[in-house]
């Protein structure tokens, strides 16, 4: 495929099983980033239906597209696998690989675990996207991938999802995004989908704010998310990263 009729790329794309999955679990993050300037994209492996009081798939895309304006991601893209019945397979690596391959992130965010008591569709999300990272940059498997130019990301994280599950997976090192000025853009997000958070529902808002409120307390910004890397955190200048530039070195030539 000639690289000129590709799509521009992306810099972050954040993948859910589900339209609200990557609302819940990053949404302040990536209306951060939009904010800073980066290009964003979001990919929903399913369109998240049958669910209880949804009249159909074309509602919950609506849905879903409203809440990627209020977050300003500039592409959603859905794959329409199977909901309820997602599972990791050579054939969903492909597809989600073949929109790595057409968008070229730099960054990737997934889900991070097993959601207890909830859908079971989060931990194959994982594993579908964990395989889709290394799948975008194989060679010599052109014919899979329609002729996509191989893409290498250069770095993958992953963010927690269970709402009532306050453990956190053993990984590369956690921390702290801080999305203090974008917690009401993640709110407004998840409640674009009036379908599934109806009045009954509004513990959901609770439980997202004030979890986002203790993150961000804990880190010393008024809300934040947790993302956790898949490799090992390293920092250029500890001081910097910690404290911000320094007033006396301003200026200043260091080595």
């Amino acid at each position: 495929m000639d690289p000129q009729s590709l799509p521009e790329s992306l810099d972050v794309i954040a993948v859910g099983a589900h339209p609200d999955d990557v609302e819940i679990g990053c949404g302040g993050t990536l209306a951060r980033m939009v904010q800073q300037g980066y290009r964003v994209g979001i990919v929903d492996l399913t369109d998240g239906e049958p669910t209880p009081l949804s009249p159909g798939p074309d509602i919950r895309l609506a849905e879903a597209q409203a809440a990627a304006k209020i977050l300003n991601v500039h592409v959603r893209v859905t794959l329409h696998l199977p909901n309820r019945r997602l599972f990791d397979s050579v054939e969903s690596r492909i597809a989600l690989a073949k929109i790595f391959r057409q968008y070229r992130p730099k960054l990737v965010l997934g889900i991070a675990d097993k959601t207890p008591l909830a859908s079971p569709d989060h931990w194959q999300a994982m594993q579908i996207t964990d395989a889709a990272v290394f799948y975008s940059r194989l060679t010599k498997w052109d014919e899979a991938f329609d002729h996509l130019p191989v893409h290498t990301i250069l770095r993958q994280v992953w963010y927690p999802l269970g709402l009532q599950n306050l453990s956190i997976p053993h990984a590369g090192g956690q921390f702290v995004s801080d999305i203090s000025e974008t917690l009401e853009l993640k709110l407004q997000s998840i409640r674009a989908y009036a379908t599934q958070f109806p009045p009954g529902k509004q513990r959901v808002f609770r439980l997202v704010e004030s979890q986002a409120r203790m993150l961000g307390a804990s880190a010393g910004f008024e809300a934040g998310e947790t993302l956790i890397s898949a490799t090992t955190l390293g920092l250029v200048s500890v001081f910097e990263t910690l404290c911000g530039k320094s007033d006396r070195l301003a200026g200043a030539d260091i080595a």
